[in-house]
Parts: C-alpha cells; structure tokens; sequence
C-alpha cells in the first residue's frame, strides 16, 4: 500500500531521534514507501468552502543524530484530498487550541484516517478516560478544594497531585502525609490551570518502577519498566527515568482485556496505558503515546510496523 502521510507535531527539529515515538513512526512510514509531510498545528486552515488546509513540508528522515532530517519546498495541502493519513503526534498541554484542532480533523474524519481518532482524543484526555475503569485504579480524588485533600489523606496518608492535564510527568508533586505545603501548593496550582487536580495516594510501589504497556487496536504490542532515577519519584523517561524490559502480571493482562475492545471501537490504534505496582492503573495515553522505541530495543519488534500494519487494515476494511 503507498500512502500519503502528514504528522501534526512539535518542530521535527527538536526531537531526541533516540527514543521519539513520532520520529520511529514516521522513519518506518518512510521505508515502506510511503510520502511523510510534517506540519504544526498552528497552519490549520478551513477555508470558506469547508476544505481543511496545512502548510505542509515534506520529509527525508536518517537515523543520524543531529542531521535527521531534510525538508522540502512548503506545500499548502488539502488534508481531505492530499492526505490519506493523519498522525495527530503534537504534544499536550490539552487546552482549548488542542481540542479546536481536534474539531477541525474532525471534518474531514470521511475522507482521510487520523490515528487516533479525533473526537475520541477529545473525549479521553489521559487523566480523565482513566476514571472509567476505576476499579483497577488507586483511590483518585478530582478537586481544586485543599480542604477536600485534607480529607482525603485522613485516610490515605500522602499525596501525590497532579495537573489533569498535564504530560511527560511534569509539575507532579509528591505531600507527605503531614499536609506540608499543601496549601500553598494548592494556591499555585489553581493560578496556574482552571481545571480541578488529580490527587491520589503516593505508592511506594512507584520505585520498583512503572509501566508502560502499549497497546495497538487494543491488543498489547509491548512494554517496559521504567524505572525512577535517583532522588526522584517520577518514573518517566523525560524526566530522568530509565527502562528495563518486562512482561505482563496476570492483574495487567485483566486490564488490558477489560478495555482494549473499547480503544479498538474508539479508534485510538496507538494506546499506551501507565501500571504501578502491577496493579495500579494511572493513566491512558491517546495524544500522543511514547514508549515504542524502548520496547522494541529490550523485545526485538517493530511496534511502529505494528501500527502501520493496524492503520492499513482500517484503510482496507
């Protein structure tokens, strides 16, 4: 099959080629033969005739760090009659400009396939979807009331709070069970973002790693173990942390069962869901999963083929 792909992402230029989950997706796109444009989510365009455009440029992509990437003369594309697939890869935050962006894909959703699925990324923000398989999930309070976190960890003890919407485990803080600071970080918090915080109970599990486990059509491809780095609490490998190679406990595998019939029907082909503990799940990925590279390197895989072979077979069905 030869396809015409565009990425929405953050500048290709920026990217660490080492363990970037776009850069993987859109090499293999690459060595399958298929045209690879990359835009930002800023050139969209629907013009008075209800077309979606994007300044598009496309790519020749080499594994070489540093020099990865080459780019051709800008392209003003129709993403309905130019494109035959969209990857939605640009990073949150999950704001106002990310969901109109969504709105916009959304309309062209009957001539051109974007992974994952637009509407359904609107509608499963990574802390937010979660809160439906609550029981695989620690105790989640969703409040912006430190009043209400002070009840909460009556019971729990120490806290781990997180912005709902945040990514690559940014901005995430861990209040011992005394409650120091919680106000005060509370108070920066609700200046910060409008919308209420996760906080759930710290899980000293959370040193023995946490895992990202990737699914494709909801069926599991892989995972890894990421490991925190010393000093920290904060597994994710933006943040410092390191991989190690892993399989499934019989309490993942339920979880990945209970929902991957749901993601297949959703339209969110590139999944990845974070477990602690072996039991705990945190959060499910949609925007923009990461994880592939590693766990190619520890299996042996091709988890960014996987993908595409999932995205050719929706093309053909």
């Amino acid at each position: 099959m030869t396809l015409r792909v565009a990425v929405q992402m953050d500048p290709i230029e920026d990217i660490n080629i080492a363990g970037d989950s776009s850069f993987a997706l859109m090499l293999t796109a690459q060595e399958r033969g298929y045209e690879v444009f990359e835009y930002h989510v800023e050139s969209l365009t629907l013009d008075a005739d209800d077309r979606l455009f994007a300044e598009c440029a496309p790519v020749k992509l080499q594994r070489v760090v540093g020099d990865h990437v080459a780019k051709g003369e800008m392209q003003r594309l129709d993403l309905g009659k130019d494109i035959d697939v969209i990857l939605m890869r640009q990073d949150p935050p999950f704001h106002m400009g990310y969901i109109t962006a969504t709105h916009l894909l959304e309309r062209i959703k009957d001539e051109t396939l974007v992974v994952n699925d637009p509407a359904n990324v609107r509608n499963a923000p990574e802390k937010v979807m979660v809160l439906d398989y609550r029981r695989f999930m620690p105790p989640t309070l969703i409040t912006r009331s430190p009043d209400e976190v002070k009840r909460f960890m009556a019971e729990h003890g120490a806290v781990v709070v997180k912005p709902i919407h945040g990514n690559g485990g940014k901005a995430i803080f861990r209040v011992p069970d005394s409650g120091d600071n919680l106000t005060a970080l509370f108070e920066v918090f609700n200046q910060t973002w409008p919308e209420p915080h996760m906080v759930q109970p710290f899980l000293p599990e959370v040193a023995e790693g946490d895992k990202r486990i990737v699914l494709i059509d909801g069926e599991v491809a892989g995972a890894i173990n990421r490991i925190p780095g010393e000093g920290e609490f904060r597994s994710n490998l933006a943040m410092g942390g390191s991989a190690e190679a892993t399989g499934l406990t019989e309490r993942e595998q339920e979880i990945c069962d209970a929902m991957g019939p749901e993601l297949k029907r959703l339209g969110l082909t590139f999944v990845g869901i974070d477990v602690i503990g072996g039991k705990w799940l945190t959060e499910i990925n949609v925007t923009s999963p990461t994880g592939i590279v590693a766990i190619d390197k520890f299996n042996g895989t091709d988890t960014a083929g996987m993908i595409w072979d999932a995205i050719e077979a929706r093309l053909a069905g």
